[in-house]
């Protein structure tokens, strides 16, 4: 099945995403881990990105759309994949067209307020581990030790003003894609496990037909 997972930023695309995954053996292909990556690796890629991403905007689409159109011809999608934060745009939406087809696009929808808190309290680690300060966390990872830090992109600024670019340019592919039928709209608001059971009813549903 070839998914797209739609959402604000701090929705819970990424996490939601990771977990269908895992349970239905769909390549999880997340454009902004790959853009970070090139980021950490100090690539003319990634600092043409950065400088995007640290200002709350959008990398521009041409970029991007080359990154995911590589990335779904691999072997491993050929029986479907998980896409979490492409497209972003109804150009990036036509683009992909072109590439393949898709069967359904989840709409993760969450209270801004609610968005804004996740995404604020949200730290991360050299190795990898995300923690949020709902946690008690202190300052140090707990799985290696290193010092907690907070994204730049996660900071309130930046989250305002990604929302901003959120409503403007990636909501209107709910209506892209609603004039398919393709839109299947879950509640964010929910408990992480509930969403993903919602999601996962979506699939069934799917697979059953």
């Amino acid at each position: 099945m070839r998914l797209i997972f739609l959402g604000a930023p701090g929705a819970g695309k990424g996490t939601q995403a990771s977990k269908i995954s895992e349970k239905y053996n769909l390549p999880h292909i997340s454009t902004g881990d790959i853009l970070r990556n090139n980021i950490k690796q100090g690539t003319e890629l990634g600092m043409q990105a950065k400088a995007f991403i640290d200002a709350g905007q959008l990398v521009p689409d041409e970029v991007v759309i080359n990154i995911a159109g590589a990335r779904i011809k691999e072997s491993d999608c050929s029986n479907g994949f998980i896409l979490d934060g492409f497209p972003r745009t109804v150009a990036q939406a036509e683009a992909l067209d072109i590439v393949t087809s898709i069967d359904a696009v989840i709409n993760i929808a969450v209270d801004p307020t609610l968005i804004v808190n996740r995404i604020t309290g949200r730290r991360m680690c050299v190795c990898g581990e995300s923690f949020h300060v709902s946690m008690g966390i202190g300052k140090t990872c707990t799985k290696c030790g290193a010092e907690l830090y907070q994204r730049d992109d996660d900071k309130e600024e930046t989250v305002v003003a990604r929302m901003e670019v959120y409503d403007k340019q990636t909501a209107p592919l709910i209506q892209f894609y609603g004039k398919k039928g393709l839109i299947r709209d879950v509640n964010g608001n929910a408990l992480m496990a509930d969403v993903t059971n919602e999601i996962s009813k979506v699939i069934d549903d799917y697979n059953k037909n």
